[in-house]
């Protein structure tokens, strides 16, 4: 019989002793684990993306509307649902607006002014990517005028009577415009998020910024105004935040001096819009290439088949300035076709994105510039308003939904990810 006193000790003693065998034997598998679990920052090396000493190669998507939905409850839930379908592809960066400046549900009331309401419904966007395992790339301005653009900088100026010009341009040249901008930045990047406590510019969520969406400087078609404004803000971005890539948003059309623009270019427009495909991308501080395809709205007498030989031919020459000229990766932001086209029938959708990601996949196995591409657009069920001609709900689309998933579990196996990550390999092993 043991003495009174010591009897509770004795399993209690040898519960912490078993404790602390555990810790010692795998602790560290434990701890492993968790830093496995967490993203880590996407860098690049020469043309090519990098993560954890591995390429990176993008299979993605665009949902613009991620902020505007998750302010209010009744459309916050459409954030996770789209997250977790995009997840379930393998998909790996979504494209959204971390901005809306002026009107409804504007992130950013008036110039230095924001609705916390709206920054919180972006916060929520950033933590539910996160959980998803998806990454952002986060426009930061739009040369359009949905969601404020340039045009809303411009009337805030004029409002408060400091506006040099009413042109749409001068978002590009007033001096008190780009102090609007530049403060807009300081406040973005340096947020610190409700919900995860990590400031924007510190979160490996984020994949990367993207300056302005489609920039275009008509009132000057030299490229030297919008070519000036890259250079400033672009330097501005890295000295608050050093960590993130940067990327300017182009179409990726070649400018008047350039020799391409006579062979690539679509039309002689296309030339005269004030961007420049490579001088643009060849700031010292863009750390990748961005580039449009939507050859069914930049010609009006072209058929399915022609747009198509355009398309590769588009993407080819892009790859061949980021492998000879920029030494960069070319990333696809924007791709679609248009179910408004005449001659449209649905087949060429899932042709013309098989017959793009076709051209990555063979880049990738190159290891050239070729970073990947990003569908124009997704959306989910009872989204009509935001919808367009290019609007997709994957999961009623079943040959877009596979070939989505093809392409994830074909990249991942150029890298070598899909041995090593527990996602892609439920994703290839569970393809519809």
């Amino acid at each position: 019989m043991s003495p009174p006193g010591n009897g509770p000790m004795v399993p209690i003693l040898g519960f912490l002793t078993c404790v602390a065998f555990l810790y010692l034997s795998f602790g560290d598998l434990w701890f492993d684990y968790n830093r496995e679990a967490e993203l880590g920052f996407v860098s690049r090396n020469g043309t090519q993306f990098v993560l954890d000493g591995k390429p990176l190669y993008m299979n993605g998507w665009n949902s613009y509307w991620f902020m505007d939905h998750a302010v209010n409850d009744h459309s916050r839930h459409r954030v996770g649902a789209m997250l977790e379908a995009g997840s379930k592809m393998g998909l790996t960066v979504c494209r959204t607006w971390a901005f809306n400046d002026g009107g409804y549900n504007a992130l950013q009331i008036s110039p230095g002014r924001f609705d916390e309401r709206v920054f919180k419904a972006l916060d929520h966007v950033i933590a539910e990517a996160k959980t998803h395992g998806v990454r952002l790339l986060l426009s930061l301005v739009n040369n359009l005028q949905n969601y404020g653009g340039k045009t809303q900088y411009v009337n805030w100026a004029w409002q408060e009577g400091v506006g040099l010009s009413s042109s749409n341009d001068s978002f590009f040249f007033d001096p008190s415009i780009r102090r609007y901008f530049k403060n807009y930045l300081t406040v973005l990047l340096t947020r610190k998020n409700s919900i995860t406590g990590i400031e924007y510019r510190n979160d490996p969520t984020i994949f990367a910024w993207e300056l302005i969406n489609e920039p275009r400087c008509l009132t000057d078609i030299s490229g030297d105004t919008l070519q000036d404004w890259i250079n400033e803000m672009t330097a501005f971005i890295k000295s608050i935040d050093k960590k993130h890539l940067l990327t300017v948003g182009l179409e990726g059309f070649y400018g008047p001096k350039s020799p391409k623009r006579l062979t690539v270019n679509p039309e002689r427009w296309a030339s005269e819009l004030g961007s420049d495909f490579v001088r643009n991308s060849e700031s010292p501080n863009i750390d990748f290439a961005s580039v449009h395809i939507y050859p069914d709205h930049w010609f009006h007498d072209q058929g399915f088949e022609e747009n198509l030989k355009f398309a590769v031919k588009w993407m080819q020459s892009h790859m061949e300035d980021g492998d000879k000229e920029l030494k960069k990766p070319v990333l696809f932001t924007e791709f679609g076709l248009s179910n408004m086209n005449k001659d449209y029938e649905p087949s060429q959708r899932d042709r013309f994105y098989r017959t793009i990601f076709d051209v990555i996949y063979k880049s990738a196995k190159r290891k050239r510039s070729g970073a990947g591409t990003l569908v124009w657009q997704f959306l989910i069920q009872g989204m009509e308003g935001f919808n367009d001609e290019f609007g997709i709900v994957p999961w009623e689309k079943d040959s877009i939904q596979r070939l989505m998933m093809e392409q994830s579990c074909r990249l991942g196996r150029v890298t070598g990810r899909l041995l090593q990550d527990k996602k892609s390999t439920e994703v290839c092993s569970n393809k519809p």
